[in-house]
């Protein structure tokens, strides 16, 4: 049986703040301090229990690291109430309201990092072509930084597992009505972004063959899963996972975001140990994804995420970027300079 569609009220119930306290006593000297960073993957909402808005993003991107702009991913923040507007154009509110966020941070009077300078919302790819008249309300409320959509088919039928808020049946990226949707963002100049579990990997590959114009973007590594019945068997996992990888990146529209891997559904545990990770611990447990990742997409088609403030939960802003660094290590200048800021900024049009 499918799992009920979430409300952005739900979202917001399992939602929990971090214990700034436990990341705070791992903090660590950044790494590369000068090198320039877009943040290609972060959210902004103000629920009941968690407030991450314009003040706490900056006290992130402001830890050290050299972060230039970033772009926010929609979080189900603000829709528009029930009853104001058809159903289907609830999800405007969320592309006004960070657009709001986005041209308090242009002014420059909280500092250089433009935060939400691309802005990706949500709208039902059910509609197939008639998503068009939801793009183009998202154009409007976006100020000009309105990039694309993710329609999240997030789904397994584990309990353990939170599916995603849309509701989405596993395979509905093979569904005519959600390529036709897929084909029309391409049309109109916006991209997609692809988050799903990793047995759901083979849907990517089918949709960018179907909608071959449209960008896409891989969400938080493939979403390799790591707890309940995946809990303790990363050794049989990780080939799955891998071979999908590599078969999804034979898609030229299709690039990847590293990252995302901090989040409960991974298994890493990093959230429950008396200290929080070390760079090298995090670097440590994610090499053999993020190396499976460049080696398939290559530099210019992956960027580094925060996924920030979901991965928060294991670990601190300036850890996570030192992390990355470290994994990155041995890329040339031009690998680094596309692999933190050069592919982000021509995705996104930034």
């Amino acid at each position: 049986m499918a799992q009920a569609k979430e409300t952005p009220s739900d979202v917001e119930a399992r939602m929990k703040p971090v214990d700034q306290a436990w990341l705070d006593s791992g903090l660590e000297d950044v790494l590369e301090p000068d090198l320039p960073i877009i943040d290609p993957h972060h959210h902004l909402w103000d629920f009941r229990n968690y407030r991450y808005m314009l003040d706490e993003i900056l006290n992130d991107t402001g830890s050290g690291h050299n972060v230039r702009s970033t772009v926010f991913i929609e979080c189900t923040a603000m829709w528009r109430p029930k009853g104001s507007c058809p159903d289907h154009m609830r999800p405007i509110g969320e592309t006004e309201y960070v657009n709001g966020i986005a041209a308090m941070s242009a002014s420059g009077r909280y500092g250089e990092t433009r935060v939400a300078a691309g802005i990706v919302s949500h709208a039902d790819l059910m509609l197939g072509d008639g998503v068009e008249e939801v793009l183009a309300a998202h154009d409007r409320a976006g100020g000009g930084r309105f990039r694309g959509i993710r329609y999240s088919v997030s789904h397994d039928d584990a309990p353990e597992i939170h599916n995603s808020h849309t509701g989405a049946h596993k395979d509905a990226l093979q569904t005519p009505d959600v390529q036709a949707g897929l084909r029309k963002l391409g049309d109109m100049g916006h991209t997609f972004e692809a988050w799903m579990y990793h047995p759901q990997l083979e849907n990517v590959s089918i949709c960018a063959d179907a909608a071959p114009n449209t960008k896409m973007v891989l969400n938080h590594c493939g979403g390799p899963l790591g707890i309940g019945p995946y809990s303790g068997k990363s050794a049989e996992v990780f080939p799955i996972w891998k071979a999908n990888i590599q078969e999804v990146a034979k898609r030229p529209n299709v690039y990847a975001k590293l990252g995302g891997l901090g989040m409960v559904i991974n298994g890493f545990d990093f959230q429950n140990q008396a200290r929080p990770p070390s760079s090298e611990d995090l670097a440590k447990a994610w090499r053999p994804y993020i190396e499976t990742l460049i080696e398939a997409f290559g530099p210019n088609r992956c960027m580094f995420e925060s996924n920030f403030p979901v991965d928060k939960i294991s670990g601190s802003y300036r850890t996570y970027w030192n992390a990355f660094k470290r994994l990155a290590a041995g890329a040339s200048e031009n690998e680094k300079a596309a692999l933190f800021h050069d592919t982000a900024k021509s995705f996104y049009r930034l």
